[in-house]
This record gives structure tokens, C-alpha cells and sequence, in this order.
């Protein structure tokens, strides 16, 4: 591993985290905190949200495999840029307040935006950044980052949406929700188009990891990868972690049919939680230097399955909102401490740092499944099993999988001690 001095320049890592939320926030920061307006905007139910997921999931999980050794050879400025590029231009079509089919075939592009030209790029650049003993610092800062640029995007959602509102308490007609939406969108698309044009004047990769990124892809550097244990134990921690943050995404719906929230209060309760993850990161980043960033990814699943018991025993009313809040934090720290670290214990896993892209694709390849199933299976349990009972089969199923996660997770710990 290089040393921590290739990137010290903090604009570098600040880029980083801009590119790396905003290329998201249109296919999925938008429809999490406002997706009780999604719903109604394009007329669609929960189930069928989770199928332009799970089309996206399709076309990035095949990304995934071959984006993954791309970023191996070619510098992350170009990858970046162009996506970031090209996913704007996609909010153009969800603007017009499009069909079904449309909508469908829009995710199943910005699954090739996000992930064939972006993910592994980030990743990588990100891992460089952070050296051999900063890794916990790198992926902290991006991803807490991350979760501030998504919490600021919320809020100016939140803002623009509030100036529709004539009257307090007085829900906005149909026309007015197209309207308000549409104007989000377009904003939206508007920042993450520059952002994709200062990536690509600004990212800036020096000589030494120029001459890193013309490795030749190769099937020996695919048969290295898949011959660590760490690979296919992070295959496993990043679905079950994943899984949980696509769960998070129904928190405002939560707030709006189990708390009786008004949907603005549901969209500020989104942006809570949103702005919960920057402190996340920077926090657990730090500490995970400091000791083995695989300790920290299980006590992150134990506080998972703590918050996610909280949501699913009835326990939450409109009489208990410091509780609810409570909650909300509890598995915000646990969800999100999962999600800063299990691609910060790449280097205490062994894997070598020509190969990122190429491990990254792989271990995405199977941890990030759940863009297929798991929006889905959250609009089977919200849509099949009306009122509170479906929202409380959901965390138990958050339950389940923080269970899983903390198992394979202890694995790691264990096998990263032995070597």
C-alpha cells in the first residue's frame, strides 16, 4: 500500500464526496425523502417503486463486474465526470412525469450511469487517498460527507416543496405536487450536471497512480480476488448493510402512516435522518483507525438489530416522539457505521490496491443484490399487509439481515486477527 502522502489536498477528497452523492441523488436520495410524493406524483404503488429498483439493480449488478476492472485502468476523473454527466441528463425525463415503462427504463440507465462508470472509480480514488493508515478517515469522510451533501439536497427539497404550501396543515393539490416535484428535480439535475464538470477539470490523478491505472485487466487478476476469504465475507456484510440502508428509505413513509405525520413533517423527518449520517461517518471513521475498523462494523450491526426491534414492536405511537427519534438514531448509527466501514477493512482483508476496481466489482457483484430484491420485497410487505403490520414486517426483516451481517462480520474480525 502506498503511503499517506499521495493525496493530502483536502479539495481532492472534498470533490470526492460531492461526486459521490450527487451522482445518487436522483434515483434515490429524492424518492427516500420524499417518497410518499414520488407515489403520488407518478401515481404508482410502493411494489412498483421497488421494480424501477430492482431494473436498476439489474443493469448495475452486470456493471458492477465489468465497470469494476475499468477503474483499474483508467483515470477516475474521466469515469466520474462522464457519469455524473449523463445521470443529470436522465433527470431531464424524470421531470416530464413520465409512465411506468418510461420511469422503468430510466433506472435501468442511471444503473449504468451511477455504477458501470462511477462506483468503483470513487471507491478506488477514495482508497489511494486514505494510504495504508487512514482508511477508517478515508471512507469516513466520504461517506459522512456523502450523507451531507444528501441531507443538504433534502433540505433544499424540503424548502422548495414548503413554498407550494399555501396554508399550514392544508395538503397540496395533485398539480401543485407535479409542480413542486418537478422543480426539485430540475435543481437537483442542475447541481449534479457542474458537479460532473468540476470533476473533470479538477480531479486531479498524479503520475504514480496514472502509471497504477494502466494495469491490463486480466482473468488472473479476477482468480487473485476471488481466492481471498475477505472478498467473499465482504460479499455478505455489504448485502445484509445494504439491505438496511434501502430500508431506511421508508422511515418519512413510517412517520406518515404509523406517526400520522404531515407529508412535509414526513420529508423533514427523512432529512433528520439524513443529516445523522455525516456524524456517523466522520466519528466512526476516526475511532476505526484507531483500533480495527471490523470491530467497529459489528457493533454497527448490533445497534441495527437493536433499532430495527424498536420499529417493528409496536411500541412507537404520535404519544412517543422522543422515542421515535431515539429509534431513529439508534439504527442511523448502526446502518450507517455498517456502510462507512465494510469498504474501509479492504486493507486489514489483504486486498491489494492494484486491484480494487477488480475486487470492488466483484464483492458488488453479490453485496449489492439488493437493489434488486429489496425494493420488491419492501413494497410487498407495505402494500400486501396494510396499515402499521406491513411497515413492522419490513425491520423485522431489517432484524434478520443485521443478524446475518453480524455473523459474517465476526468472521472477518476473526480472520483479520489470525493474519
Amino acid at each position: 500500500m502506498q503511503s499517506t502522502t499521495r493525496y493530502q489536498s483536502p479539495f481532492y477528497i472534498i470533490l470526492l464526496v460531492l461526486a459521490g452523492e450527487a451522482v445518487f441523488i436522483l434515483p434515490f436520495v429524492l424518492a427516500r425523502v420524499f417518497r410518499a410524493t414520488v407515489l403520488d406524483v407518478f401515481q404508482i404503488t410502493n411494489t412498483e417503486l421497488g421494480y424501477c429498483f430492482s431494473i436498476y439493480g439489474i443493469v448495475a449488478l452486470i456493471s458492477y463486474i465489468i465497470g469494476g476492472p475499468l477503474a483499474d485502468k483508467y483515470p477516475p476523473k474521466n469515469l466520474m465526470g462522464i457519469g455524473l454527466i449523463l445521470t443529470a441528463l436522465g433527470g431531464i425525463v424524470y421531470a416530464s412525469n413520465p409512465s411506468l415503462l418510461t420511469l422503468q427504463v430510466l433506472y435501468g440507465f442511471w444503473g449504468f450511469t451511477t455504477i458501470f462508470l462511477f462506483w468503483a472509480a470513487m471507491i478506488k480514488a477514495t482508497r489511494v487517498w486514505g494510504g495504508a493508515s487512514n482508511q477508517g478517515k478515508a471512507f469516513g469522510f466520504l461517506d459522512g460527507g456523502r450523507g451531507l451533501v444528501g441531507a443538504s439536497f433534502g433540505l433544499l427539497g424540503v424548502v422548495i416543496f414548503s413554498l407550494f404550501i399555501v396554508e399550514d396543515n392544508v395538503a397540496l393539490t395533485s398539480a401543485q405536487q407535479v409542480e413542486a416535484f418537478q422543480t426539485i428535480v430540475y435543481a437537483s439535475s442542475a447541481i449534479v450536471a457542474l458537479v460532473g464538470i468540476i470533476v473533470l477539470l479538477f480531479l486531479k490523478t498524479n503520475v504514480a497512480q496514472q502509471e497504477n491505472n494502466t494495469q491490463t485487466i486480466t482473468l488472473d487478476a479476477i482468480k487473485t480476488v476471488l481466492k481471498l476469504p475477505s472478498v467473499w465475507l465482504l460479499m455478505i456484510i455489504i448485502l445484509c448493510a445494504y439491505v438496511g440502508y434501502k430500508i431506511t428509505d421508508i422511515i418519512s413513509l413510517y412517520a406518515k402512516d404509523v406517526m400520522n405525520y404531515s407529508e412535509v413533517d414526513a420529508a423533514k423527518t427523512g432529512t433528520f435522518l439524513l443529516f445523522i449520517r455525516p456524524l456517523v461517518g466522520v466519528i466512526v471513521g476516526f475511532l476505526a483507525d484507531r483500533s480495527r475498523a471490523s470491530l467497529y462494523l459489528c457493533m454497527g450491526f448490533a445497534l441495527s438489530i437493536i433499532g430495527a426491534i424498536l420499529f417493528a414492536s409496536d411500541i412507537l405511537s404520535e404519544d412517543t416522539t422522543v422515542l421515535f427519534f431515539l429509534t431513529i438514531i439508534i439504527t442511523a448509527l448502526g446502518v450507517y457505521a455498517a456502510r462507512v466501514l465494510y469498504f474501509a477493512v479492504m486493507q486489514e482483508g489483504k486486498i491489494p490496491l492494484k486491484l480494487t476496481g477488480t475486487a470492488v466489482g466483484i464483492i458488488s457483484f453479490i453485496g449489492y443484490t439488493p437493489d434488486i430484491f429489496a425494493g420488491p420485497m419492501i413494497g410487498y410487505y407495505l402494500d400486501g399487509i396494510p396499515g402499521k403490520e406491513g411497515h413492522f414486517a419490513v425491520f423485522w426483516m431489517l432484524a434478520i439481515f443485521s443478524a446475518v451481517g453480524l455473523v459474517a462480520s465476526i468472521a472477518f474480525y476473526r480472520f483479520a486477527r489470525r493474519e
